[in-house]
């Protein structure tokens, strides 16, 4: 029951966005949620409010320069 992981690291948008909805529509119920490694940096925009719409929250945390990780759990 640990977070599933996505790397999206040079993906630009719309595809990291995409790809995590794609992700969190095949969560099983069992899954806590989503960790998304990301380098672009308009994703922390459209991936925590796509999120949001799926129930899910959203913290972000700064992991280099640029690398974000994205921790998506459900709401």
């Amino acid at each position: 029951m640990a977070l599933k992981q996505l790397d999206v690291r040079g993906e630009i948008c719309p595809y990291p966005m995409m790809k995590t909805v794609q992700a969190l529509k095949k969560l099983s119920p069992a899954d806590q949620g989503l960790e998304v490694i990301t380098d672009h940096a308009p994703a922390l925009e459209t991936i925590p409010t796509q999120a949001a719409r799926l129930g899910y929250q959203a913290t972000i945390e700064e992991t280099g320069s640029p690398e974000w990780r994205i921790t998506l759990t459900r709401s």
